[in-house]
């Protein structure tokens, strides 16, 4: 099998198309990609648990509305609030990492 030379990575492909890691571009794409992901994890274990958006907005005292907007990345979601959804919730944990 011929191995192609055109083949491009992810931090190929971001370093040419957003900029590379340090510029205010990146790091701007890299926050936002990290608010993308809770949204879609949301999302999963929401849908995981076989709970409705409404269903699940009961069960931590909010709207329909909001945990649509969180999942959609339309809103900003206070770490407070995040806890109370994945635990009381969705009945699970959030662990968190920090990486250098």
């Amino acid at each position: 099998m011929k191995k192609s030379n055109n083949l491009t990575s992810l931090s190929q492909l971001l370093d040419s198309e957003v900029g590379v890691k340090g510029t205010t571009e990146r790091e701007l794409f890299e926050t936002e990609y990290q608010t993308f992901k809770i949204a879609v994890l949301l999302q999963e274990a929401r849908q995981k648990k076989g709970l409705t958006q409404e269903q699940l907005a009961n069960l931590v005292g909010t709207n329909k509305s909001y945990i649509s907007k969180l999942e959609k990345n339309l809103k900003d979601i206070r770490f407070s609030t995040l806890q109370k959804i994945i635990h009381e919730g969705l009945g699970g944990e959030l662990e968190i990492s920090i990486k250098f």
